[in-house]
């Protein structure tokens, strides 16, 4: 692993995963990591821009940003890159109708969408909404389509709430792509597209910016083929198999947040 000093050279912006990384969801609104609100007011308060870039596609930015406020975080919905208003923009110019497998929190963010006879599917977390009968509804539809078309938001394994770890969508877009025999376009982490949006947001290039994730897969994987740094956080959905990962190694890993943050404020820039 690079020094930091070296790691963290040139550095002027940081994109920042949300869940497993600021809090951990779950009953009540889930709770904040230890040390994650006082590690983003300091982000804020440096020279670095933020930007906060999360697959969450169990409730809307605004309810996640709400959430976030009353656990004592400084964030605004205009500063997160969530997959739905993603991929509603992938709809509209496409001309797609999808069928929606998705969790009702984020059903809002789809309200303005035609979804009349459906010429596709965009499947989410959709927690307790993955029954036989949804995910049957979803292979149906897909297998009526002559060019069928799978959009899902995001592609991960599993995430962790306060009550333990939880399946994620990933492995129920792997089941409707080997049911249907087709590839599932992805919205989210670990898109290129995703992690380059973000970028855009904050007017900083790939070269000049680290991602800090719990995800080895979504989060430092996905950075770094993007030509990000990236840090993996022992937070959140972290086990200790993943600093041994056989195709993915983070350019350093940390405790939690507020240790890559002092990291960062250490040396970025000297």
């Amino acid at each position: 692993m690079a020094p930091w000093g070296e790691l963290f050279a040139g550095v002027r912006g940081v994109l920042l995963d949300i869940s497993g990384v600021l809090y951990d969801s779950g009953a009540g609104g889930g709770t904040a990591i230890a040390g994650s609100v006082e590690a983003v007011a300091r982000l804020k308060r440096s020279q670095l821009k933020i930007r906060f870039c999360t697959n969450e596609s169990q409730k809307s930015r605004a309810e996640l940003v709400g959430q976030l406020r009353r656990l004592g975080f400084d964030i605004s919905e205009g500063e997160v890159t969530a997959p739905a208003p993603a991929a509603c923009q992938i709809l509209k110019e496409r001309g797609l109708r999808p069928h929606l497998l998705i969790h009702d929190g984020v059903r809002s963010e789809f309200d303005q969408i035609d979804t009349s006879n459906p010429n596709c599917v965009v499947i989410a977390d959709a927690g307790e909404s993955f029954s036989y009968q949804n995910m049957n509804s979803a292979f149906q539809v897909l297998m009526e389509l002559e060019s069928p078309v799978l959009i899902s938001l995001g592609k991960g394994r599993y995430y962790k709430e306060t009550s333990g770890l939880m399946l994620d969508v990933g492995p129920y877009m792997k089941a409707l792509e080997y049911a249907c025999g087709i590839q599932a376009e992805v919205v989210g982490k670990p898109s290129p597209e995703f992690f380059k949006s973000a970028l855009q947001a904050i007017g900083v290039e790939a070269h000049q910016a680290v991602m800090i994730g719990d995800d080895i897969v979504g989060d430092v994987g996905g950075a770094q083929r993007c030509g990000m740094r990236a840090l993996q956080v022992r937070t959140g959905k972290f086990r200790p198999s993943d600093e041994h990962h056989p195709e993915v190694k983070a350019d350093g890993y940390v405790d939690n947040l507020a240790e890559a943050v002092d990291l960062l404020l250490q040396h970025v820039d000297k």
